[in-house]
Formats: structure tokens, C-alpha cells, sequence
């Protein structure tokens, strides 16, 4: 995220100075990517076919991180707005910026999902379950609030000056409500049999559908860039696993829906469901598989030419985790050990990539690099 700085007046008030040099006016965003990516390490975990004796604590480590991070950035993200209005503003008018929107559903989602799937271990089913349909119904509304709001700002507010500013970061808003339709059917067993299950059946697949229809509208844009303009700074190259976020979680949406879908409607359709989640995901797999590889061969292009630490790096954690819970929903379904394999072969990149961001989001924050204020020139 590129911010302004905020040069002062020599006889500006005290109070204006502290405000524009306060930590808390640089908090974009982006920050909610660091609370899906740990959520995710919980969920993706959960996800695998593979049990051990060790992964449990570690996931439920990993859900109370994010559960308590996401409390923390929300009461931060609340004095952003309260204190720094203006620079709120100013992100919703950024192009750059605006589309990280869709991290602030994503990440509520993710925590709820984390809960249902592993927090019940701590606070019980009872109270992990009430907290995932709070979750997943605030994260839901966010997630069509910013996939139709975000989309309509760079219309009517934003100035797009061509093709050569297309970016991966623009399909956060629309894959919001992709994530939702993947964590819905965790609360469709409890709700009453009939008219509401099957609503809430569909509803999730006229999501996974929206999402992945404004997906297919955006992504040839990206690609695009990418052929006509060459790679993307290196600073913003992690981005480019962001396109793993809408294929591994449609994978694992219709898979999910799969596997509650015959209680929720009659045998045709769930029967229909089921071949739809193996046709549908397979495919889709392989092409993410293709896309790991080339956006891992422009990030080592971009690391061996010295490619800086940024936020852009949390983009290595939740796409890749949705490809782990995407390969674990199609070895389930398909019962193909080499697909079991392949989710834990992710897993691991996933755990090493996740290790990587937080140790140099962790060092920024104690050294106050990654919230402090540009250099002001020396003031004659």
C-alpha cells in the first residue's frame, strides 16, 4: 500500500503533527490479509485427510492468534476511522487501496470458519457454532457489500488510466462471496430441514456463481498486463498468488456444498451436486497448479533481483491455503490418494510461507517500520 506523507507547516499545531505521525493513520486495509492468512493455516488444517497427534494444538493455536488479531485490528481499524477520517476516505478513493475491502469480509469469514472448525476444541461445539453464524453472516453481508461496492467505485470514483495498472488485488472484492459460499454449508446441518437448508444450498451457489462469473471477467485483464506489460514491480509480484484465492476456494465451495447437499435438497440434485464437484474441480485444479508455477517462477525473479519485504507477501498464505482445502474437498470425493498428497505438499508451502510473512510483519512492527511515517525533507 503506498501512502502520502503528510508534510507540516513549521508553525502547525502540535496536536496536527502527532496526528499526521501517529501509526494508527498508516493502518490500511491490508492488515486484515494477516488474520486470513493465520485463520486459514487452522481451516486448511482441519481440512487435511491426514490426522497427527501434534497438528491439532498447533491449528488451535493458529484460530486463537486470528480470533484475538481480529478483535485487535477491528478496534484499531475503529480509531483509524475515528481519528484519521480523511485518510480513511482517501483509501476508498485509491484504486490501490480500495480493493483491500474485500480482506476486511474475508478476514471475518475466515475467523468464523476457524471456530466452527476448530475452536469448538476451547470455548465447545455449542458456543463455536454461534460464533461462526455471527461471523459468517456479518462477513457475508461485508463480502456483497464490497463485491458490488468496490466494483462501483472504480467506475464512477477511481481513475483506471489503462490496462497497464491491472492488478491482482482487484479480484479480492469479488472473491469475498466465493469465501462465504465455502463456509456456508458448515452451518447448513443445523439449521431446520427443508425450505431453510435449501435456501441456504442455493444461496451459496448463487454466490460461488457471482463470484466466480466477475473472476472470469477479471482475470484476462490481469493476464493481459502481464503479457503486454511484462512482470509486475517487484514489490507488488506477491500479488500474483492472489489468483489462487478464487480457483482453490471455488474448488473447495463446490465440494463443501457437495458434501451437505443431501440433506438439503432431493437426491437428483445432490447427486448432480456431487459429479459437479469433481468435474468442475479437477479442471480448475490443474490450471491452479499452472498458475502456482509461474507466479512462483516471477517471484524468484523478482527475489533474486532484490525484492523487498511488503504486506503483498501475506499474499502467499490464504490463496495458497484455499488450494490445500480445494486438493483435500477432491481427494475426499474422488477417494485419489495422489490428491491427498497434493493437499499436504500445500499445506507445507503454505505453513513455510505463513512462518516467512509473520516473522517480517512481526520484526516490522517492533522496529516501527512497516506503520512509520515517510521522511520529511530537512525544513531550512
Amino acid at each position: 500500500m503506498v501512502t502520502t506523507a503528510q508534510h507540516s507547516l513549521p508553525d502547525a499545531p502540535e496536536a496536527a503533527v502527532a496526528a499526521a505521525d501517529s501509526p494508527l493513520r498508516r493502518l490500511g486495509p491490508n492488515w486484515y490479509a494477516t488474520i486470513m492468512g493465520t485463520a486459514i493455516l487452522a481451516t486448511a488444517g482441519n481440512a487435511l485427510p491426514f490426522r497427527s497427534p501434534v497438528l491439532r494444538p498447533a491449528l488451535t493455536v493458529a484460530w486463537a492468534l486470528a480470533a484475538v488479531a481480529l478483535v485487535v485490528l477491528l478496534v484499531a481499524r475503529a480509531g483509524h476511522w475515528r481519528g484519521h477520517r480523511d485518510q480513511a476516505r482517501a483509501h476508498l478513493r485509491d484504486p490501490a487501496v480500495a480493493p483491500f475491502y474485500g480482506c476486511f469480509a474475508m478476514a471475518v469469514l475466515a475467523v468464523g470458519g476457524a471456530t466452527v472448525a476448530v475452536g469448538q476444541d476451547v470455548i465447545g461445539a455449542t458456543a463455536a457454532l454461534a460464533v461462526g453464524t455471527v461471523l459468517w453472516s456479518v462477513g457475508t453481508l461485508l463480502s456483497l457489500l464490497v463485491a458490488a461496492g468496490v466494483p462501483y467505485l472504480m467506475v464512477v470514483r477511481h481513475r483506471i488510466e489503462g490496462v497497464h495498472t491491472a492488478s491482482p488485488v482487484w479480484l479480492l472484492p469479488v472473491v469475498a462471496p466465493m469465501v462465504s459460499a465455502a463456509l456456508g454449508p458448515q452451518l447448513i446441518p443445523h439449521l431446520p430441514a427443508g425450505q431453510a437448508r435449501t435456501a441456504m444450498l442455493l444461496g451459496c451457489y448463487a454466490m460461488f456463481g457471482l463470484s466466480l462469473l466477475a473472476t472470469l471477467m477479471l482475470l484476462p485483464l490481469v493476464l493481459t498486463r502481464l503479457l503486454v506489460h511484462g512482470p509486475l514491480p517487484s514489490a507488488l509480484t506477491p500479488t500474483l498468488f492472489l489468483v489462487l484465492g478464487p480457483l482453490g476456494q471455488s474448488t473447495t465451495a463446490v465440494n463443501q456444498l457437495a458434501d451437505v447437499a443431501p440433506g438439503a435438497t432431493d437426491a437428483r440434485y445432490a447427486h448432480a451436486f456431487e459429479a459437479f464437484a469433481v468435474v468442475y474441480g479437477v479442471p480448475v485444479m490443474g490450471f491452479a497448479l499452472l498458475w502456482l508455477a509461474l507466479a512462483t517462477a516471477l517471484v524468484l525473479r523478482a527475489a533474486r533481483a532484490g525484492m523487498p519485504f511488503a504486506m503483498t507477501w501475506w499474499g502467499f498464505t490464504f490463496p495458497v491455503g484455499t488450494c490445500v482445502t480445494g486438493a483435500a474437498g477432491l481427494a475426499r470425493h474422488t477417494g485419489l490418494d495422489a490428491l491427498g498428497w497434493l493437499a499436504a505438499g500445500l499445506f507445507v508451502l503454505l505453513v513455510g510461507a505463513w512462518a516467512t510473512a509473520a516473522c517480517h510483519t512481526l520484526r516490522g512492527l517492533l522496529t516501527g517500520s512497516l506503520l512509520a511515517a515517510p521522511v520529511r525533507p530537512a525544513l531550512d
